[in-house]
C-alpha cells in the first residue's frame, strides 16, 4: 500500500490507547527487517532515519529512497520519519523527498530560540502535509532532559506545544538513549499527567532501555509512539557475531546479514504486538 501518513498511524493508536513502534533504519537490511516484522504482525510501523544515519551514509537520499520504496510496497501501513534532525536544510530535504513526518530537535537551544525554530519547521511541514514531532531539553545518552533525575514539566510542555503547534512531543520520563540494558525506571504518573495536560500524542525516546512490562505500562499511562533502536542493533550485531563464529571463513555477507535481518524482523513483530496490547 502507499506510504502512510504518520498522523494516520499515530492518531487512531493514541485515541485507542495503543502504542506504535518506531524503529531506526541504519542500512537497508534494517528497513527490510522492520517492514517484514510489521507485515508478520499485521500492524503499522514507522521507519526512522536519524541525522546520525544520514552522516553515516553521506547523504539522505539513498537510504531514504530504499525506505520509501519498501514502505510503498508493504502490505501494512508504513510511515517514514526523519529522526532527530537538527538542521532546517535536512528537514526541508526530507519533506521534498516525501517523508511522512519529521522530528526536529532544537533542544540544545535556549527555550525561546527552540520555540521559534520549531515553529518555523512546523509551519513549513504542515504546508506540505507532514507531521512534526519535537522535544523539550536534550534526550539522554546525550544527557540533558533524559539524564537521571531530569523530567519534563507538564506546564512548560503545554506552553511549548501550543507555541510551536507540533503534532507530538517527546518527553523526559526516565528513559535514556543508547542504553544497553533494559532497566530504565519510568515515571508512569508523570506520563499520565503529561498526556492529560498536552492533549497531543507523547513519544518515548530511549525505549531500548525499557523492559517489556514497563513498555506496556507506559502505553497504558499515555505513551503512543515508542522509539526503539539500540535494542534491535544489539540483536542484529549479536546474530552476526554468532554466524561468523560458526563459520569464520565465510566471505559472503549475505550469509550473516540475512540471519541478522530475520532476527530483527521477528523481534519487531513481537514488539509491535506487545505495544498494541496483543
Amino acid at each position: 500500500m502507499p506510504l502512510a501518513p504518520t498522523g494516520d498511524i499515530i492518531g487512531p493508536a493514541s485515541a485507542g490507547d495503543r502504542g506504535v513502534g518506531a524503529f531506526n533504519v541504519v542500512q537497508i537490511e534494517h528497513a527490510e527487517a522492520i517492514v517484514a516484522g510489521a507485515e508478520r504482525a499485521g500492524l503499522p510501523v514507522i521507519l526512522q532515519i536519524s541525522e546520525n544515519t544520514v552522516r553515516y551514509h553521506g547523504a539522505l537520499a539513498p537510504i531514504a529512497a530504499a525506505s520509501l520504496s519498501l514502505a510503498d510496497a508493504a502490505s501494512v501501513p508504513v510511515a517514514v520519519h526523519l529522526d532527530h534532525a537538527e538542521t532546517t536544510a535536512l528537514v526541508h530535504e526530507a519533506v521534498a523527498l516525501g517523508f511522512s513526518s519529521v522530528m526536529f530537535d532544537a533542544s540544545r537551544l535556549p527555550y525561546g530560540a527552540n520555540v521559534a525554530a520549531t515553529r518555523a519547521i512546523t509551519d513549513h511541514c504542515h504546508r506540505a502535509g507532514v507531521w512534526v514531532e519535537a522535544e523539550l531539553g536534550e534526550v539522554g545518552g546525550k544527557d540533558g532532559a533524559h539524564a537521571p533525575g531530569v523530567r519534563t514539566d507538564p506546564g512548560e510542555a503545554r506552553a511549548f506545544a501550543a507555541a510551536t503547534a507540533v503534532d507530538a512531543l517527546a518527553v523526559a520520563v526516565g528513559s535514556s538513549h543508547a542504553m544497553l540494558t533494559r532497566d530504565a525506571v519510568l515515571d508512569l504518573d508523570l506520563i499520565t499527567r503529561l498526556r492529560e495536560s498536552l492533549g497531543i500524542p507523547l513519544v518515548l525516546h530511549g525505549s531500548s532501555g525499557v523492559g517489556d512490562e514497563d513498555l506496556v505500562k507506559a502505553v497504558a499511562a499515555g505513551m503512543t509512539k515508542v522509539n526503539i533502536s539500540t535494542h534491535l542493533n544489539q540483536l542484529f550485531t549479536r546474530t552476526i557475531r554468532e554466524r561468523l563464529a560458526e563459520a569464520p571463513g565465510v566471505a559472503d555477507p549475505r550469509r550473516y546479514l540475512g540471519p541478522a535481518r530475520e532476527a530483527v524482523a521477528a523481534e519487531v513483530a513481537r514488539l509491535l504486538g506487545l505495544l498494541a496490547g496483543r
